[in-house]
C-alpha cells in the first residue's frame, strides 16, 4: 500500500491542467450522504459525486453502466453490452455490497443481492447521487461499500408545458426514442415519460465458441406527481415501470438463451411540519424484479420474482441554528417467488436510526450516526459511524470518517438447491465490516481538488461459490480527483488505487482492478460541444484463486453537438475510438468500435 501513495499524491497535486470542475458535479444539497438533503456539500465529510441530468446530457450516456464508469472508487463490469449483467463493486467491496435506492425506495434482486442497473432508462432519470464508504448507520443492511440513489424526473418548472424528445440510432442497429412532458399547474406539478431503447447487440462470447448476435429490447414508461398545499406540506406519487428482452449468452458454446424481465417501483411520500422546526417524512413503496428464462428452442426455462416492500418514517428537527437531529425507522419486507425452490422465500428487516449534524467553532463540522436493525433471519445488529471536517480558511478542508456495517446474505447464498455445482448455505453469517477514511481538499480561484484514502476490513466476506465466509478481508484505496478550467476547456482527471485481498491467503479479491484512471476534457463554441473520455484501468482476476487474469486496458470515447437553436440539438458519439479488444468478465467480451447519432428536441 504505501508503493502507491506517493505516485497518487505527485498526480493529485500536479494534474491541475488535467482536472475535473468539481462544482460542476457536487450541487450544494446531496440528499443521500444525510437522508434529509438539508447538508451543503462543504460541510460534508463523505465522499459524493453527483450526475446531474446536464451531466447525462453532455456524456451522451444511453445506460447506467456507461454513466458509472470511470466514476471516482466505482468499478464497472459487464457480461457484454446492451442489456447484459452488469455488476458494480465500490471501494473494492463485493456488488452485493452497493445499496440502490430510486427515489428514495430500495431496490435489486433479493436472490442476487445486486441490482439490475443494466435496465434503468436513462432517458427517466434526472440525477444520480453516489456515496461512497459505509453507510448501514443510515440505511441498514447492503451497504457496506456505499449507497447510488437513482432520482427520476420531476418536471413542473412552469404552468406553460415542457416536451422533450429524442431520437438517435447507430452501430450493432441500436434505435432509441424518447420523449415527455412536464409542467405544472397551480399547486401541482407533473412528469410523464416513454422511451424505448433496442439493439441486435453483438455475440458477447466470439467465434468460435459463439457466433450469434445477443439482441436487447428496453420498452420504459415513468410518471411522477405531486402537490404542495398552503400549509408547506405536500405529497408526491412516482412510478417506473421498464420491461423488455435480452438474448444472452451462457457458460456453455451452446447456450443461447433469452430472457424476459421486469422492473418497476412505485412510491408515495408526504412531507409536513408538525412543528416550527420539526418536518416530518413517510415514505411508501414497492420494486418488483421479475426475469422469466427461456432455453434456445423458446422453451420456459425458470422465473425469478423478486419483490420488496418499503416503509420509512423520516424526522428532521432543526434544534439550533447549527444544530440539526435526525431521526427516523425502517421496515423493509423482502420476498421471492420462483420456479426453484427455496428454503425459506421472505424475511423482514425493521430499524430505527439516529443522526446529528452540528457546526462547531465556525470552521468544524460533524455528523454522527447509530442505528439498529433486527433482521427476522440473523437477528439484532448495531451500526454507527462519525464524520469531522475542518474548513481552513485558505480554501482546504481536512476530513475524517469512522463507520461499521453489516450484509445479510442473499436467498441465493442461503437457500440456492445443490444442482451439481454447489448449493447454498444455511449457516452463511452476515458480512461485517470497519472502515477508517481520511483525506484533504481544496476549493480555489484555479480550481477543486480532493484526495482521500481508506482502510476496511470485512469479517465473514462471501466470495466465492459454493458460497462461504472467508475469515477476513482487508481493503486499503487511494481515491484523487481535481479540476479546473483552461481558457474554456474543462478537463477533470480521477485516479483510483486499490489494493483489496483476502487476509487468509494474500491473493486479490476477484474481478476488482487494481488502478483506474479516468480523464475527461470538454469545451463549448457557441453552438458546438466537444468533449472526450479517455478510461485506463489495470489487470484483474476472474477467480478467488488468482488464476485467470485479464489484462488492463484503455479505451477512448468521443462525442460532439451541433445547437441549431434553443430547442433542435444534433449529437454524435464514438465509442472504443481505438477499437480496443477487452474483458472484464473471463469469455465475455465488451463492445468494439461503434457509434450513436440522435436528435433532440426541448421547448
Amino acid at each position: 500500500m504505501q508503493k502507491i501513495i506517493l505516485p497518487s499524491v505527485l498526480i493529485a497535486f500536479s494534474g491541475t491542467l488535467y482536472a475535473q470542475d468539481l462544482p460542476e458535479n457536487l450541487p450544494e444539497i446531496v440528499v443521500t450522504a444525510t437522508r434529509s438533503g438539508a447538508e451543503a456539500k462543504n460541510t460534508l465529510s463523505t465522499a459524493a459525486t453527483v450526475y446531474t441530468r446536464e451531466d447525462i446530457d453532455r456524456l451522451q450516456v444511453r445506460t447506467l453502466p456507461e454513466l458509472l464508469r470511470g466514476t471516482t472508487g466505482v468499478d464497472v463490469v459487464q457480461n457484454g453490452g446492451y442489456g447484459q449483467p452488469a455488476s458494480v463493486f465500490m471501494r473494492g467491496t463485493n456488488a452485493n455490497h452497493v445499496l440502490v435506492l430510486i427515489d428514495g425506495i430500495k431496490m435489486g434482486s433479493v436472490t442476487t443481492g445486486t441490482a439490475a442497473f443494466q435496465f434503468i432508462p436513462m432517458e427517466q432519470v434526472e440525477r444520480v447521487e453516489i456515496i461512497r464508504g459505509p453507510q448501514s448507520s443510515l440505511y441498514g443492511s447492503e451497504a457496506i461499500g456505499g449507497v447510488i440513489q437513482i432520482f427520476t424526473r420531476k418536471g413542473g418548472d412552469g404552468e406553460t408545458p415542457k416536451y422533450n424528445l429524442d431520437a438517435g440510432g447507430g452501430t450493432y442497429y441500436t434505435h432509441r426514442t424518447a420523449g415527455s412532458v412536464n409542467g405544472k399547474y397551480k399547486n401541482a406539478w407533473y412528469n410523464i415519460g416513454a422511451a424505448h431503447l433496442g439493439s441486435d447487440g453483438f455475440s458477447a462470447q466470439r467465434p468460435p465458441a459463439d457466433q450469434d448476435k445477443d439482441g436487447y429490447q428496453n420498452t420504459a414508461v415513468n410518471a411522477r406527481a405531486g402537490y404542495r398545499f398552503d400549509n408547506n406540506a405536500d405529497i408526491e406519487a412516482t412510478f417506473m415501470r421498464a420491461q423488455g428482452i435480452n438474448q444472452f449468452d451462457g457458460y456453455s458454446a451452446t447456450s443461447e438463451n433469452k430472457n424476459e424481465f421486469v422492473n418497476q417501483v412505485i412510491s408515495l411520500a408526504g412531507n409536513m411540519d408538525l412543528m416550527q422546526n420539526w418536518r416530518s417524512t413517510l415514505r411508501l413503496g414497492q420494486t418488483n424484479d421479475e426475469g422469466r428464462n427461456f432455453t434456445p428452442d423458446g422453451k420456459f426455462s425458470s422465473l425469478f420474482e423478486s419483490t420488496r416492500w418499503n416503509a420509512s418514517w423520516l424526522n428532521q428537527f432543526n434544534i439550533a441554528d447549527n444544530h440539526q437531529l435526525i431521526m427516523g425507522s425502517d421496515y423493509r419486507f423482502d420476498e421471492v417467488n420462483s420456479t426453484t425452490i427455496y428454503q425459506q422465500k421472505s424475511r423482514y428487516d425493521v430499524g430505527v436510526f439516529s443522526e446529528l449534524h452540528s457546526r462547531l467553532f465556525d470552521d468544524h463540522f460533524v455528523n454522527a450516526s447509530v442505528r439498529w436493525d433486527d433482521n427476522q433471519t440473523f437477528g439484532d445488529y448495531v451500526t454507527g459511524s462519525v464524520g469531522w471536517r475542518y474548513n481552513w480558511k485558505h480554501g482546504i478542508s481536512v476530513l475524517a470518517n469512522f463507520g461499521n456495517a453489516f450484509k445479510a446474505p442473499t436467498f441465493n447464498e442461503l437457500y440456492w438447491p445443490n444442482t451439481g455445482y454447489g448449493g447454498g448455505n444455511p449457516n452463511l453469517r452476515p458480512e461485517e465490516s470497519k472502515s477508517y477514511e481520511t483525506g484533504l481538499a481544496g476549493n480555489h480561484d484555479w480550481g477543486n481538488w480532493e484526495l482521500r484514502a481508506y482502510h476496511t476490513d470485512v469479517d465473514n466476506l462471501i466470495a466465492s461459490w459454493p458460497p462461504q465466509n472467508i475469515d477476513k478481508a482487508q481493503i486499503e484505496g487511494i481515491e484523487a480527483e481535481i479540476g479546473t478550467e483552461i481558457f474554456g476547456w474543462r478537463p477533470k482527471l480521477n485516479l483510483n488505487l486499490l489494493n483489496p485481498k483476502d487476509k487468509l491467503t494474500g491473493l486479490r479479491l476477484p474481478r476488482r482492478a487494481d488502478k483506474t484512471v479516468a480523464f475527461d476534457l470538454s469545451k463549448s463554441f457557441d453552438d458546438v460541444d466537444i468533449g472526450a473520455m479517455v478510461i485506463a484501468q489495470g489487470n484483474r482476476f476472474d477467480d478467488v484463486a488468482n488464476k485467470t487474469p485479464l489484462g488492463g486496458f484503455v479505451t477512448m470515447d468521443l462525442r460532439s453537438a451541433y445547437h441549431f437553436n434553443k430547442n433542435w440539438m444534433l449529437s454524435a458519439k464514438l465509442n472504443n475510438v481505438l477499437d480496443k479488444y477487452y474483458q472484464t468478465v473471463n469469455t465475455y467480451n465488451m463492445a468494439d468500435r461503434n457509434f450513436f447519432l440522435s436528435i433532440h428536441y426541448n421547448n
